[in-house]
């Protein structure tokens, strides 16, 4: 016998946390901050034939394209929500931004890499003046930027998980999940400027008035290297999202414990995955002397608050 939870009515695919609205403009605001910075080095670096401030620039134009890029995923998601091409809607666009960002963080960090390295065989004359205040405007701006990123919603969202009997033994498997990826992408994307920019302050404060013109493109090595680790986080983070990793081996016990511990169930096939951050499907296939409704089944599960769509296939023990 196989039973399965076709339902009468359509149910709804938009898994997003309530927050992406907020994020969202929150990042086009960041968007708007960076293209302007950008514009304005770029502009006073060819008055003044500064090729620190037109450097800086155009680094910047990376920044804003990739924030760009994390805007447009959260638009996207949003216009696309209930648009049935999504088979489980569109709460993975912001893991797609999110690791496109990534990629893009880890080209910065390669060319910051190799044109620190130029610099560090062939120095060039530095106007110390001028780039301390260049970078101290950066840092200002990005740690504005960032502090307007900043994800404080996580931990609150996830007291919400509490209510229920099994939530001890997923809970925590689950936590670096409910991450936003593509807000922390851009996130992550501000906080490389204002790192670089802090680092590049001491190294040409230090420049300055002790001589130390090597220091700059030092740092600016060890910078490259900082950001690379967090673009390759970033990438795992996002990654898993996209390529329907299993969230857990504990998670899964831990669903089919709960399953199993009714009547003489025995669940033959599972399937977890994630069609957003901190959001799961479910895909559950069991055996069993007196088979019941998917509903039933289903019922079992609700101690588990992040898998939001199940599927039952219930057979008959022969």
């Amino acid at each position: 016998m196989h039973t399965h939870n076709a339902a009468p009515l359509e149910h709804d695919h938009s898994y997003f946390s309530g927050h992406e609205s907020e994020h969202e403009q929150r990042t086009w605001l960041v968007v708007g901050i960076t293209a302007t910075m950008m514009v304005a080095e770029i502009v006073c670096g060819l008055a003044f034939h500064s090729m620190a401030l037109l450097a800086d620039g155009w680094h910047m134009s990376t920044h804003a394209g990739a924030l760009g890029i994390a805007g447009f995923a959260y638009l996207f998601a949003r216009r696309q929500a209930g648009n049935p091409r999504f088979t489980f809607g569109t709460g993975k666009v912001g893991a797609l931004g999110g690791y496109t960002s990534a990629v893009i963080l880890a080209v910065i960090a390669f060319l910051v890499a190799a044109e620190s390295l130029e610099r560090l065989f062939h120095p060039l004359a530095i106007n110390f003046n001028e780039a301390i205040f260049v970078a101290s405007l950066g840092l200002a701006v990005n740690l504005f930027s960032a502090w307007l990123l900043r994800d404080d919603h996580h931990h609150h969202d996830h007291h919400h998980d509490h209510h229920h009997d099994h939530d001890d033994h997923h809970h925590d498997h689950a936590h670096h999940h409910h991450h936003d990826p593509n807000l922390r992408a851009a996130y992550l994307h501000v906080l490389a400027d204002a790192f670089t920019s802090l680092l590049a302050i001491m190294a040409l404060t230090l420049g300055k008035y002790r001589g130390w013109i090597w220091l700059d493109p030092l740092v600016g090595i060890v910078g490259s290297f900082v950001i690379a680790n967090w673009a390759v986080g970033l990438l795992r983070q996002s990654s898993t999202l996209l390529l329907d990793n299993t969230p857990g081996a504990a998670l899964q016990q831990s669903v089919r414990e709960a399953v199993e511990a009714d009547a003489d169930n025995q669940v033959t096939d599972l399937h977890l995955w994630h069609v957003a951050p901190g959001k799961l499907s479910a895909i559950i296939s069991l055996i069993t002397d007196n088979p019941r409704s998917p509903q039933h089944y289903k019922a079992l599960l609700k101690g588990f608050s992040q898998i939001v769509h199940v599927t039952v296939e219930v057979n008959r023990c022969e």
